[in-house]
């Protein structure tokens, strides 16, 4: 049947007595509707007419003919309202521009009104007591609206109402439909569903393309939708369908490929943890997935732990260890290494530390120890209630495996194997280390603290502190708090040598008995350092470090103490410390004030606890000091560590202050707080107060936070700070560089780098000092086959540390930027993610503490935190190193260590080369020619003697061809030997690039093997795999610890050895017995002569040893004498030598002059001087 023309005939029936005929003429209308809709749009009134008639049989037709009308006059909520009322006439499944359109509508719909109907869970035990902070924190936020609603992380109360920010646009603009724009008429973009039924059809819609997407196989587009319209029923009910039709479908496991169901959870867990940005409704689908996963017979515990770490169920991780260790054999122990290294780095103190207390203790018994029956046993007494059998103990093998359980979970496991990894492949350059020294100044603070910072970073975990003892003359020039700096830097270099902490730090630490004779600034530092070398490992730390907090009285060894304290017992939670720090705070001194506030910060790290929040936002406002409020309004941001929309009140209550103090800190607690997040939010907050706050320090700080909300998104951050990078504000472009330099850490960057360059020209010092800072971030372990422009940088720093006219400021951040890019040994890299993909937590906090470097510099220790080992360590069932191979598939100049610096020797002055002319040019040639000519009469021909000697043939010289032309012809051997010459020097260069390109192209081979325990980069994770063999990776390789499935348990197998186990520490001399600065030569061999007899005679170099002895002597004590075990013993030596100079009090020299006063200063008014 042809189609209509016109529809003026047809549309005549609608107005007939007879339904037959109007049935009639809406059935040839919506055949056709696409060429005369707009002849029947002046028709609509009728046919809504004939949709409301009960009575008429085809209201659905008459319903769809007005849907495609109005779909075709743009009122797209009118025709999906119609088409919902068409029911079973709306085609899903027709190939049509209306049908995708109006499925598409109906989908947002969907997403808008169920979101909008579901109802959060019930808070967590933390934010319960979260809603009393609006009181707390003004009248900023009493309506309390941000605690009500997730999605609007920010009240817009503040802002103008015709302002871009103030739009109430959400992360995802159809989470709710309270937040869109609400419009008039058709235009609306969601429309208002007021009666039941129309969405009853809705949801009969939604379902039959739910149904239509199942039936096809196409999960993933289900658990989207569901997730977005936070309807968690749909999500369970899609998960559990597809693991029935998963055991319907017995060909993926045969082939032993991943089921539907768990590759869907999979896929759920990964939009739940990047996408999905509440917290609460991150929560409710993590529980989701758990529960689901518990029910699977052989869920991926991988995944489990993931959801147990977020969740902070420690009781749920405790059952989990349990059900492996349980099964008892060797793949299920294996994996359970394997999750408790996982809990380690993603979990903190407090939650692990429920989680070793849970498990059996692993040690045997005291009382029953005598019983033979009961050999090897071993008893959890503290928790039987919660073990299967109450009375039983647990056998050896058992009691073993619970040992190295606890072991990993407490961290001791981890942090020796990153302590061994960095000791062994250490690539430090000292080379650069002392061209930094020499550049700069040491009587100069600002320069010997720069050189203290790069010395700490270069040498980051390694225990080779060999530079201090190297440089005890400079070391010597450290006063004050440089003194405090450099001590504190020894726990940089020995991070996570815990079992020779007390040792090394002796002779640098408090007296208990309250008597100490050396620097104050050195004793604090050592507190301080104690606490980074048990950063995040406060165990056994933590009771030394109070006890000392507490007993001392000097401000400056508070001040160190309560970093100490912070560092170590991070995110604890301990409320006595927390009590114990605050007494301290109360005292209102500005020396350790600010360390103190942030110390009660790092205790409380990520609880959101509303007392601490109100005691120290009280104190801000009561003291006058303006380093306490800063310290308190530090405190504050840590507190809300990741609390996300549960920090909103306390934002705008900072935000809204008059002091810009408490504002910086309001926007220090939006980076921490939703770190990581990728929050518009938050981004747009931070880029309103990045243009609008009248405080450079308040706008410095918001561009800066850009870097920690989006450091998951590193390729997003250049184009956001493309403008804020030439903005007039030099603050600004400090904050933008910075942020590219956080969020883009280790990625070398083309987009960052490339913005970057013209700051490191900036007319701004310290935006020059920031540019290079945040290159060396991005650069950190980046070679050349990487990133070519490296080898630029690493030119222009040292450039910039050697240029005499440049400014102390960018001189300081050279320096720093020196010590970033080789981190750890060049073996570091800066993680603000674990290997797993979660927030790093130690490494954010580090990061954000770091940037307060600008007031205070000791605080530029605590980058030191956020430095990650790159490697990868295969163990066995036995937590040791089997001596095993990795393949790796791509070229080993790729991810090689860049090249050491080649170290220029010392020339003298260069001689000014005299003008020849050319008579005198000629006049020596006659005089060669006619010597030639000499030579060859008078010589008699003995060439062959001269022929029988061989030479070799890569030691080819140009005597030997001239002693063979000598037979010739005198014309001809001119002639030859320029032709001689000249093709000898292009047979070398022919000679010399040939077995070169030889030995390049067999370099460049792809494909190469690596030794266990070494460094392998992030992005070279990608190219490994395991050999078949002996041994199985237990999950895909991350990096860090990886457990190795033994499938030949009976069989001998080698082991690696560990080589930090040979070190043994040097105990340093005791502070006070030997004086650094004003020792005699005498006192100082004394002190030496004492430590060489205290390690015996049993080496072989006592008499090397004691020619040292004497050398030191004779050139006034600044030599000590090094132990037998050469480089091994550097790592001890270099603090113990140091301890002479650093303990030293600073006391006047003799003849220093007295600065003198200033005179006073007259002020004179014009009147005065027009009376004289």
């Amino acid at each position: 049947m042809p189609g209509l023309v016109s529809a003026t005939g047809v549309l005549g029936f609608l107005a007939d007595e007879e339904p037959e005929l109007k049935v009639f003429a809406l059935k040839t209308l919506n055949d056709d509707i696409d060429t005369v809709w707009t002849e029947v749009a002046g028709a609509l009134s009728q046919i809504e007419a004939l949709y409301e008639d009960e009575s008429f049989p085809e209201r659905r037709l008459a319903a769809l003919v007005l849907a495609k009308v109005y779909f075709h006059l743009q009122a797209y909520n009118e025709s999906m309202t119609f088409a919902l009322a068409a029911g079973p006439l709306f085609k899903l499944d027709a190939p049509g521009e209306f049908e995708e359109t109006i499925i598409s509508k109906c989908v947002d719909q969907y997403i808008a009104v169920s979101s909008a109907r579901h109802t959060p869970s019930k808070q967590s035990k933390h934010d319960i007591a979260l809603p009393a902070l609006a009181t707390t924190f003004g009248s900023g936020s009493l309506d309390g609206s941000a605690l009500i609603s997730p999605t609007t992380p920010f009240s817009q109360s503040t802002l103008p109402s015709k302002s871009l920010l103030s739009r109430a646009s959400v992360d995802n603009t159809i989470l709710d439909p309270t937040f869109q724009p609400t419009k008039e008429g058709r235009s609306a973009s969601v429309a208002q569903i007021t009666d039941h039924g129309t969405w009853t059809s809705l949801e009969k819609s939604i379902e039959r393309l739910f149904e239509s997407c199942l039936k096809e196989g196409k999960y993933r587009q289900v658990v989207g939708i569901a997730v977005e319209a936070k309807n968690l029923n749909v999500l369970r009910r899609v998960i559990k369908r597809a693991s029935e039709e998963g055991k319907l479908d017995e060909t993926n496991a045969q082939e032993g490929a991943q089921a539907p169901a768990e590759e869907l959870m999979d896929y759920a867990l990964s939009i739940c943890m990047d996408i999905v940005q509440e917290r609460g409704l991150r929560t409710e689908i993590l529980r989701l997935i758990l529960d689901l996963l518990n029910d699977i017979p052989n869920p991926d515990y991988f995944a489990i732990a993931k959801c147990v770490v977020y969740l902070d169920s420690d009781q749920e991780a405790t059952a989990l260890l349990q059900d492996l260790l349980n099964k008892g054999d060797n793949n299920g122990i294996a994996v359970a290494y394997q999750i408790a290294f996982d809990l380690y780095d993603n979990g903190t103190q407090e939650f692990l530390t429920k989680v070793i207390d849970s498990l059996p203790s692993g040690e045997p018994p005291k009382k029953p120890e005598a019983e033979p029956a009961e050999e090897g046993a071993a008893e959890s007494e503290p928790l039987l209630e919660n073990q299967e059998s109450d009375d039983d103990e647990l056998p050896e093998e058992v009691a073993k495996v619970y040992r190295n359980i606890r072991s990993i979970l407490n961290g001791s496991t981890t942090i020796k194997l990153n302590l061994e990894f960095l000791y062994r492949n250490n690539h430090t350059d000292l080379s650069i280390l002392n061209k930094v020294r020499d550049s700069l100044e040491a009587r100069n603070s600002i320069f010997h603290t720069a050189v203290t910072f790069c010395n700490a970073f270069m040498n980051a975990g390694t225990t080779h502190d060999k530079f201090f003892r190297d440089n005890l003359e400079w070391l010597g020039k450290a006063v004050n708090w440089s003194k405090f700096t450099a001590t504190a830097a020894l726990g940089v270099i020995h991070r996570g040598n815990i079992s020779q902490s007390r040792k090394l730090l002796e002779p640098y630490l408090p007296k208990e008995g309250g008597v100490s004779s050396g620097s104050i600034f050195s004793q604090g530092g050592a507190l301080y350092a104690y606490g980074l070398i048990h950063a995040n490992h406060g165990a056994e730390a933590l009771e030394y470090l109070r006890t000392m907090f507490n007993l001392v009285e000097e401000d400056v060894i508070q001040h160190g103490g309560a970093l100490g304290l912070g560092i170590a017992g991070m995110a604890c939670g301990n409320e006595q410390i927390y009590e114990e720090l605050t007494k301290v705070l109360f005292a209102d001194s500005a020396l350790n004030g600010e360390a103190v506030g942030l110390a009660a910060g790092l205790i409380m790290l990520g609880t959101g606890n509303a007392k601490a929040l109100e005691t120290l936002f009280t104190y801000a406002h009561e003291t006058s000091h303006e380093k306490i409020v800063r310290g308190c309004a530090l405190g504050m941001a840590l507190i809300m560590y990741g609390r996300q929309e549960g920090a909103d009140s306390m934002i705008e209550g900072l935000l809204n202050d008059p002091d810009p103090t408490l504002r910086y800190g309001g926007i220090l607690t939006v980076a921490l707080a939703y770190c990581g997040t990728g929050s518009n939010k938050a981004v747009r907050k931070l880029l309103h107060t990045a243009v609008s706050d009248v405080n450079d320090d308040v706008r410095r700080i918001a561009v800066m936070s850009l870097g920690f909300i989006l450091f998951r998104k590193p390729g997003s951050v250049p184009r956001m700070v493309e403008l804020l990078a030439e903005s007039y504000n030099p603050h600004v472009r400090y904050g933008s560089a910075m942020a590219l330099g956080i969020a883009c850490a280790g990625t070398g960057l083309d987009e960052a780098i490339d913005l970057l360059e013209p700051m490191m020209k900036d007319p701004t010092d310290f935006v020059r000092q920031g540019a290079l800072i945040a290159l060396s971030m991005i650069m950190v372990q980046q070679n050349e086959a990487m990133n070519p422009k490296v080898t630029a940088i690493r030119k222009t720093l040292k450039k910039v540390v050697g240029d005499r006219h440049e400014d102390a400021m960018t001189k300081f951040g050279a320096s720093l930027a020196l010590g970033i890019l080789d981190a750890g040994g060049r073996n570091c890299t800066i993680g603000l993610q674990t290997q797993t993909g979660n927030l790093n937590m130690a490494g954010i906090v580090g990061m954000a503490v770091f940037t307060q470097y600008w007031y205070w510099f000791p605080f530029t220790h605590f980058l030191s935190l956020s430095f990650a080992p790159t490697s990868i360590i295969g163990l066995d069932h036995d937590l040791e190193m089997p001596s095993i191979k990795f393949q790796c598939a791509t070229r080993p100049s790729l991810f090689d260590y860049p090249p050491e610096q080649e170290v220029k020797v010392e020339e003298g002055p260069a001689l000014v080369t005299t003008a020849i002319l050319s008579t005198t040019a000629q006049a020596k040639r006659r005089a060669q020619k006619k010597e030639r000519a000499q030579r060859r009469e008078s010589m008699d021909i003995d060439t062959p003697t001269v022929t029988k000697t061989p030479a070799p043939a890569d030691d080819k010289m140009d005597v030997d061809d001239e002693k063979k032309a000598k037979v010739e012809d005198d014309t001809e051997k001119e002639e030859k030997e320029d032709k001689e010459e000249k093709g000898d020097a292009g047979a070398d260069k022919e000679g010399s690039a040939g077995p070169d390109g030889k030995k390049k192209a067999e370099k460049e081979k792809v494909g190469y093997e690596i030794e266990n325990m070494s460094r392998v980069l992030p992005g070279q994770l990608k190219y490994i795999s395991f050999p078949a063999g002996r041994y199985k990776p237990v999950k895909k390789p991350t990096g860090g610890p990886i457990l190795l499935d033994d499938t030949q348990p009976g069989e001998p197998k080698t082991l690696i050895e560990e080589k930090l186990k040979k070190v043994t520490t040097e105990r340093a001399p005791v502070a006070g017995a030997t004086a650094g600065a004003g020792a005699t030569p005498r006192d100082a061999a004394q002190s030496l002569l004492s430590n060489w007899s205290a390690r015996g005679m049993g080496g072989g170099n006592n008499i090397r040893e004691l020619n040292e002895l004497l050398q030191s002597t004779a050139r006034g004590g600044d030599g000590h004498a090094r132990s037998a075990d050469g480089a091994g013993a550097d790592s001890g030596s270099g603090a113990a030598a140091a301890a002479g100079v650093l303990t030293a009090v600073d006391e006047d020299n003799e003849g220093d002059v007295e600065a003198p006063a200033p005179a006073d200063f007259d002020y004179f008014t014009d009147a005065e001087e027009d009376e004289d």
